[in-house]
């Protein structure tokens, strides 16, 4: 199956549908037929990377809310917090201080800049 992410006119992800795999040209289809912006997403794909080994589609697996950036061919979910950065590569947006890399349940506190445990 194809996934296809419908674009608002701001390139925001307002929907996403699935299309059969063998269906050449749907995206072009979609967006004819209902004069709608259409672009292909891999849910196989986060952070620039194709979990399956294959070639990655659009850096990350569009969903609603996210942002279709024409100049990186990239799909980049919304911006958690004020202070976080957007990653060029993986299209993904990063702390100001690395995540505590343990078996812990961590939620960032914006206020005072640091994870802090749940």
């Amino acid at each position: 199956m194809s996934h296809f992410a419908k674009l608002d006119e701001n390139n925001i992800v307002v929907a996403v549908v699935v299309g059969r795999q063998e269906d050449d040209g749907l995206e072009a289809e979609l967006s004819a037929r209902t004069g709608d912006r259409y672009v292909q997403t891999s849910y196989n794909t986060q952070g620039g990377i194709h979990l399956g080994g294959g070639v990655p589609l659009r850096k990350n697996y569009a969903g609603i809310g996210y942002t279709y950036d024409e100049a990186r061919d990239a799909f980049i979910p919304p911006k958690p917090h004020p202070s976080w950065t957007l990653n060029e590569q993986t299209c993904l947006w990063e702390p100001p201080v690395p995540h505590p890399n343990d078996d812990n349940f961590w939620n960032w506190d914006e206020t005072n800049q640091q994870w802090v445990q749940s």
